[in-house]
């Protein structure tokens, strides 16, 4: 818990006592910040980017302590691929995902479980966004399995297609549809916590892909609607989301892609271009700040903010600096050995694919 004294702390006084703090520690840290995080947090990121570069980018730092402003799936991978010597640290330990809890170890193993009795699980193979558990990925790793980003997602899944494959995807309906769309396959939804997924036997035995029903409650919230209202309003106007939207949405969209690819079509677009973007309204914002010669909007009227994301604050981030200056260690994100070596095989296994 947040100590009372950082809860008392002005945002403009925790950014002043950040930077002292990051200077006393210098090379013994490195910060990493997610794009959906907040301004006053990211602006002492030594990396920006999504969750499996960021820790790429830890896994190739000296830093002894890796502060990694985002979730807790992220800081667990992160901690998978740096080294024993090094330490992964979430500055707010409750900054969960809302889509990886919705694919708990204990259904999916159910799920799996399923497929045995009815004698098809050799039939599948699992496949896991990065957005899951350590368990999950362990899981996926122990029975051959991979995982995938939403940049990469169309490649592992059309490369295990093409090889006469057949796919259980967890946790996000979404990306697994609107991936399965663009290389031809309809996915079958697999409802949580239910027998057999709420499937019959036979529509087991003919889907190419069966999709665990979770989903990202931000980008689940646009519709439709709020593209026609764009549209109307704006009739040159580029529609671009990210693959987390739900599939009638994607369906409308000019162009569908990763964070990565999102904020790179931005950059690249020609000055005067008008875009709606369908993603997490912090990153919308920055880039309407960084890219004046265009006219941004995100799609909707609603406020699509990552509320787990948004736990992390100048104060959380004050408080983990400052316990390592005193030499102490708060709120460090450990996986256990045998998760790792078994996650790691499902992320090898997708390095291997690209």
């Amino acid at each position: 818990m947040l100590p009372q004294k950082y809860k008392a702390l002005s945002d403009e006084v925790a950014v002043e006592k950040i930077a002292v703090a990051k200077k006393k520690l210098g090379d013994k840290i490195m910060i990493l910040g997610h794009h959906y995080q907040r301004d006053e947090v990211l602006q002492f990121a030594d990396r920006v980017g999504d969750s499996l570069y960021l820790s790429k980018e830890a896994a190739k730092s000296s830093a002894e302590y890796i502060i990694f402003c985002g979730v807790y799936f992220m800081a667990e991978t992160a901690d998978m691929v740096t080294s024993n010597a090094q330490k992964v640290i979430l500055p707010d330990i409750t900054a969960g995902c809302p889509m990886a809890d919705m694919a708990p170890i204990g259904e999916v193993k159910k799920a799996w479980s399923d497929l045995e009795v009815l004698g098809m699980a050799n039939d599948f193979v699992p496949v896991t966004y990065i957005n899951s558990s350590a368990d999950v990925k362990a899981f996926c790793g122990r029975c051959g399995g991979y995982v995938c980003t939403s940049a990469n997602a169309k490649m592992v899944l059309e490369k295990l297609i093409n090889d006469g494959k057949r796919i259980f995807f967890f946790p996000d309906r979404y990306l697994s549809t609107n991936t399965g769309r663009t290389i031809g396959i309809d996915a079958t939804l697999w409802e949580r916590a239910r027998d057999n997924g709420g499937l019959g036997e036979e529509e087991i035995a003919s889907a190419k892909i069966l999709a665990w029903n979770g989903y990202c409650p931000v980008h689940a919230k646009f519709s439709t609607q709020d593209i026609d209202d764009l549209r109307e309003r704006y009739p040159e106007i580029k529609i671009i989301v990210h693959p987390e939207v739900p599939e009638q949405v994607a369906k409308k969209a000019d162009l569908m892609g990763s964070t990565s690819f999102i904020v790179q079509q931005i950059e690249d677009a020609s000055a005067g271009s008008v875009w709606g973007i369908g993603t997490e309204v912090h990153l919308v914002n920055r880039l309407v700040k960084k890219n004046p010669d265009k006219k941004i909007f995100i799609i909707g009227k609603l406020s699509c903010v990552c509320s787990t994301m948004n736990r992390i604050s100048p104060q959380n981030l004050l408080w983990v600096l400052e316990s390592l200056t005193d030499g102490r260690i708060e709120n460090q994100v450990s996986v256990s050995e045998n998760v790792k070596v078994d996650a790691l095989k499902a992320l090898d296994r997708m390095y291997e694919l690209s």
